[in-house]
This record gives structure tokens, C-alpha cells and sequence, in this order.
């Protein structure tokens, strides 16, 4: 009876972390939105921007492999088991021995890497013409990363803090992190606006700076309420043999790998984009954030809080509570993603519009942002529903398992990527790499769901069928009011001869507001009808 009690408990428990964390995040998008604003006023969807984008690729690579990837999916099973069953202390010995390793080993790389670099300029322009454009993006490139690989070492240091306090149940701080970096990145821009003319390849090399002081910051703050929770981060040579440690960075290794090939998939998406076109790398980044904003909003806020709930069930051996939770989760969480994928689809020129256009962003640059966007948004439902069913895995310890789905992937989809490019036409080549990301997150949420199904028995994840029938159903009635009252707005623009940004805001907000009212009216009305069928 205890037991039923507690599963009981536990759902409420999700859903209240849960919200906290998509409150922040909102936040953090919301301030991202700004950000973007700013951005591609200033600096636009260029060369400049593509190299701004390859170079901040290669920090953000090692946040999401030693950070809150794969470090953080590893440590976190281990250090709920210790502090369940060896206390406090033996759980805090084990954080500070593990994160002492993973800072000298990031502090020793990054310090190779700044080297590396730099004997690169040595060998400049690398048989290019000089002051020519392929020359001046290559060094653009090499400069900014220069720059921003000691951000390495900040925003892994944060991510690994975010994820000792996420497994402490305190998701406060963490989700309120990424904050930092928009409102310094922010500030960074606004700054920019009161500066006399600056070269755009001048501009991202202040913005590459201002990133490098939010990440102390963040760091900085996350060590702090580290220090409030009784978890100082003390660099420890001692310990580094312990079990538990050992465990972690064998499962790490492993995690590593998989978000490797994560990783070399973005990366060639990067590379390959380069090759498409010159601006395509930008575009797809621009794309990206957009599409980020309700992946994280929802489907990383469910991911975030999924980790240490299953860790916990199943420290207790409790596979049938572990279910529950991720059946109801997977529930809410496409409940909420399947209508935002759907309005981001149909509102993506006007979102893009909005967001990005002027100045230096011109109207070509929004066709094809919005075209990448609405790509993207097909899929918003697969990358929702992998974020929920990977903890399923790392919360038993199992990192291999998404690793090999994982380097599948990476074939399938370098094959997917190179056909894109050789076959499409130019303004449509940087779709077909969206492309190829959708394909193949379909693909690993049906391989890790059917892994799931054979080793704990069936998930329950046909209770839900029915639900996100109706949820499909009614994101296309929402699609279709959006659609006709798009054109009926239009002309009562036309009529006035009303144009602008103020119009385009304005036109977006009620277009928003009437999707979201149909979308639940249609979705209460269901909920009527499936009452009175009981």
C-alpha cells in the first residue's frame, strides 16, 4: 500500500519539477528570442555568422559530452545509489573526486587545444588567397575558436554542478543557469548597437568574448549552491579508484561515445552545410534555436527531471513505478510538443519574420530559415520523445544501449546528409540536412522503444495511442484555423494599409492566440465526449 502510495506521489512530483524547470527555460528561450533579434540584426545570416556557429559547435560538443551529456547521464544513477544507501558523505567524496578528474582532464585539453591553434595562424592563409573571402572565413573560424575552447572548461564545470543538484531534487538553480549566458550575450549586443561602424567579423569576435565571461559566471553561481547544498567542489586527487567513481567514468566512456556520434553528426551537418553553401551553416543554426525553443521549453524539461525520478525507482527495483512515471510523462509532454511542432510549422515565415528580419538579415534569409524551421518542426514529436525514452536507459545504468543506436545513426545519416547535397537544389540543400535529422530521430525512438519493450516487458505506451490520436487531430484543426485566418488578417492589413513590424508582431500574437484556443477547445471537447462514452 506504501508503495502504491508513493507512485502516486511521485507523478504529482514530475510534473511540479517539471514545471519548474520549463518556467526557467521559458525564460531562458524567451531571453534566447531577444538574443536572436539582436544577432541577426547585427551580424546577419552570413559567412561570418557560419563561422561564428562552426566555432561555437566545437565548445557546446564538449558541454554535451563531458557536461550534461554523457558525464552527467552516467554520474547520476551512481550518485542517487550512494546517497540512498551509503549517506551523504560517501556521495559527496564521490562528486568531488569526479569532478576533479573531469576539470583537469578539460583544463589539459583545452590548453592543448589553444596551442593547436595557435600554431595554425603559422601556417595562414594555408595556400589560400590572401583577403580573399574562403581566406578571411578561414581565419575568422580559427580566431573564434581560439576564443571560445576555454569556455570548455566554464560551461562543463556548470553543466556537471546543474546535474549533482537536479539528482539532489533542487532544479531551481539549474534550470535558471541558462539565463546567464542569454542576458550577458544580450548585453554584449545592445552594446554593439551604440558602436560606430565595426566589421560583422569584428562584432562576433565581441560576442565570442562575452559568451567566455558568461560561462564563469555560470560556473561561478552553480559552485556556489553547490557550496549551499554541502557539496563544495574541492579538487581531490584522492578517491579516484574508489568503485563508484570507477563505474562512472567506465559508463561515461561509453555515454561519451554515443554523444560522440551525436556530436559528429552535428558537426557534419556543419561541414556539409559549408560545402551546400556559404550561408547554409548560419541558416541552420538560426533554424535550430528557433525549433530549440519548444524542445526545451518541453521536451528537455521532461528529460531533465526524468533522469534522477527513474534513477530513483530504479535504485528501489521499482520497474513497475518507473513505467507509470514515463507513460505519463511521454502523455503530457506530446500533449504540450505536438500542437507547438504543428504551429511552428504553419507560423514559420512569420515567426522568422519577426524574430530575425532586418538590417542585415534580408528577406531571402527568411525564406530559407522557415523553410529549415518548418522542417525541423516535423519532427519536434521524435527529438520530445527521445529526450524521454534515453533516461529510460541511463537510469539503469545502461549506457550502451543509445550508444550503438547512436553510431547506427551516424551512417545512416552521413549517408542522408551527402545525398541531400549532391541531389537537392542549392536553396533546398540545407533542408534536406534538417531532413536527415528528423529521419533519424524517428529511427532511434522506434529501435531504443522496441529495446525498452524486450528487456522491462511492455512500457504501457499504448494507453496513450488513443490521446495522441486526438492530439494529432486536433493540431490540424488549430493548423487550419491558423491558416485561414492568416489570409483573413492580410486583408484587413491590406485594407488599412497597415505594414511593418508593428504589424507583423501583431498579426503573430493573434495568430498564436487563436491556434492555442482552438487546440484546446478541440482537446476539451474530447475530453467531454470521452466522459459521457465511460
Amino acid at each position: 500500500m506504501q508503495q502504491k502510495n508513493q507512485k502516486i506521489e511521485d507523478a504529482p512530483n514530475v510534473l511540479k519539477n517539471t514545471a519548474k524547470v520549463g518556467l526557467f527555460t521559458t525564460i531562458s528561450r524567451v531571453l534566447g528570442v531577444v538574443r536572436e533579434m539582436l544577432q541577426s540584426s547585427l551580424i546577419g545570416a552570413g559567412w561570418e555568422q557560419s563561422a561564428f556557429t562552426l566555432a561555437f559547435a566545437i565548445p557546446n560538443m564538449a558541454r554535451k559530452l563531458f557536461g550534461e551529456g554523457a558525464l552527467t547521464s552516467a554520474f547520476i544513477p551512481v550518485f542517487k545509489d550512494v546517497l540512498k544507501n551509503e549517506g551523504e558523505e560517501a556521495a559527496r567524496k564521490v562528486a568531488r573526486s569526479v569532478m576533479s578528474m573531469a576539470l583537469l582532464m578539460l583544463g589539459s585539453l583545452t590548453v592543448l587545444s589553444v596551442l593547436g591553434v595557435s600554431a595554425a595562424f603559422s601556417w595562414y592563409p594555408w595556400g589560400l588567397e590572401v583577403n580573399s573571402e574562403q581566406s578571411e572565413r578561414v581565419l575568422l573560424i580559427l580566431k573564434l575558436t581560439r576564443t571560445l575552447l576555454p569556455y570548455m572548461i566554464f560551461i562543463c564545470g556548470a553543466a556537471f554542478g546543474m546535474g549533482i543538484m537536479n539528482a539532489l531534487g533542487r532544479f531551481f538553480a539549474a534550470a535558471a543557469l541558462p539565463c546567464i549566458l542569454n542576458i550577458i550575450w544580450i548585453l554584449s549586443l545592445f552594446v554593439l548597437l551604440f558602436v560606430g561602424d565595426m566589421a560583422i567579423s569584428q562584432r562576433v569576435q565581441y560576442v565570442a568574448i562575452a559568451i567566455l565571461i558568461s560561462g564563469a559566471c555560470q560556473m561561478g553561481l552553480m559552485f556556489w549552491c553547490m557550496h549551499k547544498r554541502r557539496m563544495s567542489p574541492k579538487i581531490t586527487f584522492k578517491g579516484w579508484r574508489n568503485p563508484h567513481v570507477s563505474l562512472i567514468w567506465r559508463n561515461t566512456a561509453i555515454g561519451a561515445i554515443g554523444a560522440g556520434a551525436i556530436q559528429i553528426n552535428y558537426m557534419l551537418d556543419q561541414l556539409l552545410a559549408q560545402w551546400a553553401a556559404p550561408w547554409a551553416a548560419g541558416v541552420i543554426g538560426y533554424a535550430d534555436r528557433l525549433m530549440d525553443m519548444p524542445l526545451g521549453i518541453i521536451g528537455v524539461s521532461f528529460g531533465t527531471v526524468l533522469l534522477p525520478t527513474l534513477s530513483g525507482f530504479f535504485s528501489k527495483k521499482d520497474v513497475e513505478g518507473a513505467r507509470g512515471v514515463l507513460v505519463s510523462s511521454t502523455q503530457k509532454m506530446l500533449f504540450l510538443i505536438l500542437p507547438a511542432a504543428a504551429g511552428l510549422a504553419v507560423l514559420a515565415p512569420d515567426i522568422t519574420r519577426v524574430i530575425y528580419e532586418g538590417n542585415a538579415f534580408d528577406g531571402i534569409a527568411t525564406i530559407r530559415v522557415s523553410r529549415a524551421t518548418a522542417c525541423y518542426s516535423i519532427g519536434l514529436g521524435f527529438f520530445g520523445l527521445q529526450k524521454c525514452i534515453v533516461p529510460w536507459f541511463h537510469a539503469q545504468k545502461d549506457m550502451k544501449t543509445p550508444l550503438y543506436v547512436s553510431m547506427a545513426m551516424v551512417f545512416f545519416n552521413a549517408i542522408l546528409n551527402v545525398t541531400s547535397v549532391l541531389l537537392l537544389p542549392v536553396e533546398w540543400r540545407h533542408v534536406g540536412l534538417a531532413g536527415s535529422t528528423v529521419v533519424c530521430s524517428l529511427i532511434t525512438c522506434i529501435l531504443l522503444a522496441a529495446i525498452a519493450r524486450r528487456r522491462n516487458g511492455a512500457l504501457g505506451f499504448k494507453k496513450i495511442v488513443k490521446p495522441v490520436l486526438q492530439i494529432l487531430l486536433a493540431s490540424a484543426v488549430m493548423c487550419f484555423a491558423i491558416y485561414y485566418m492568416r489570409d483573413f488578417l492580410n486583408e484587413i492589413c491590406s485594407a488599412h494599409q497597415w505594414s511593418g513590424v508593428a504589424k507583423n508582431i501583431t498579426t503573430l500574437s493573434v495568430l498564436a492566440a487563436v491556434g492555442a484556443g482552438v487546440y484546446f477547445a478541440v482537446m476539451f471537447l474530447f475530453k467531454k465526449i470521452s466522459s459521457r462514452l465511460k
